[in-house]
């Protein structure tokens, strides 16, 4: 791979992290370049999660090398990693219930320069712009999942961590988010995509990176897919 001054985003290397005494990710490798997308996959529980909140500094402890754009960042406090331009959408997705859609998505800080406006983060997300008003208790699944995606668009952040934006939602909203994800790539987003639909994932994605135990145990690029869709079986019981 080439080295980060020639496209690299986000190197990961050795990392290990800890939530008090327990040890999760066991020296976990990865990179990824510029305008890439790729996605972490795994078993419930394999530390796929703990690597994205890991990279933004959200674990316990950390140690090993974590370069965004080529700065060493494991020394970083969390809200200096995030204004590196690194946008994160938790499985959670954070909606605050009593504020409107137009309020959750205004909220958070900017992160760098060139974040989508209100009005183009509505074209992309049509329904948002129809519940613009609507108290966030009240969108659907589908809609939060499209607002916390969308929060993060606002903030001008390049480089996307995306975790489990297709949790129990309706085939439709999966295809629709398919649509947005492609589109962001399109436009020269960075995105690491946490998923546990891999026939989603498998359609997007330039990489695959395999984490089981804490660990990186299988890369599959995009064109190796169906060589290798016995190994992923094994691994993920597709």
């Amino acid at each position: 791979m080439t080295s980060a001054a020639g496209g690299e985003m986000l190197r990961v290397a050795q990392l290990h992290a800890y939530y008090g005494e327990s040890h999760i990710l066991h020296g976990v490798d990865f990179a990824v370049h510029r305008g890439e997308l790729v996605t972490l996959l795994g078993r419930n529980g394999a530390g796929r999660t703990t690597t994205l909140k890991a990279v933004l500094g959200l674990v316990g402890r950390r140690d090993g090398s974590i370069r965004v754009a080529g700065q060493e960042t494991i020394a970083l406090a969390p809200h200096r990693i995030a204004r590196l331009g690194i946008g994160y959408c938790p499985e959670e997705r954070g909606i605050f219930a009593a504020l409107s859609c137009e309020e959750n998505l205004l909220l958070p800080p900017a992160v760098g320069a060139g974040g989508m406006t209100v009005g183009e983060i509505y074209r992309m997300f049509p329904p948002l712009a129809s519940r613009r008003k609507s108290p966030g208790a009240r969108l659907s699944g589908g809609e939060q999942q499209m607002l916390a995606l969308a929060r993060v668009l606002r903030t001008g952040a390049q480089l996307l961590l995306l975790d489990e934006v297709t949790e129990g939602l309706a085939p439709v909203i999966v295809q629709a988010l398919g649509r947005v994800i492609r589109s962001l790539k399109e436009r020269g987003y960075t995105i690491v995509l946490v998923e546990q639909n891999f026939r989603f994932a498998a359609t997007l994605a330039d990489r695959h990176y395999v984490v089981e135990h804490g660990r990186i145990v299988e890369i599959v690029e995009n064109r190796e897919l169906a060589s290798k869709a016995a190994l992923l079986h094994d691994y993920l019981g597709v």
